[in-house]
C-alpha cells in the first residue's frame, strides 16, 4: 500500500504528536522537576492537632495535561476520518455464479 501524505496529513499529524508529547513528556518532566505533590488532588499538611496548615497544589494542573492529550487524540481521529473519507473505494471485480433452481 502505498502512502502518499499530503500538507494537511502532515499537519495533523505533527500537532497531534506535539501536543500529545507536550501533555505527557515535557509537561510530566517539569513536574518531576518542581517536586512533590506528584498526584492530581491537593495535598494538606497537618499539625499534631490536626488542624490544616499548608495545601500544597501540583506544579502543572492535571486538567491542562490531560487536555492537551486529549486534544492530541481528537485531532488525530479527526484525522483518520478525513483520511477514511478521501480514500477512494477499489473497483472490485464481482463475479456473478448463476445457479439452477429445481
Amino acid at each position: 500500500m502505498e502512502t502518499n501524505y499530503t500538507v494537511i496529513d502532515k499537519a495533523a499529524l505533527a500537532l497531534s504528536s506535539a501536543l500529545m508529547l507536550l501533555g505527557i513528556v515535557v509537561l510530566g518532566f517539569v513536574e518531576v522537576l518542581a517536586g512533590q505533590p506528584y498526584g492530581a488532588a491537593p495535598v494538606e499538611q497537618t499539625n499534631d492537632a490536626g488542624e490544616v496548615v499548608n495545601t500544597l497544589y501540583p506544579a502543572i494542573d492535571p486538567t491542562l495535561r490531560t487536555g492537551l492529550v486529549i486534544a492530541g487524540l481528537v485531532i488525530l481521529l479527526l484525522w483518520g476520518l478525513y483520511r477514511m473519507a478521501g480514500t477512494p473505494v477499489d473497483n472490485v471485480d464481482r463475479q456473478t455464479v448463476e445457479t439452477r433452481a429445481d
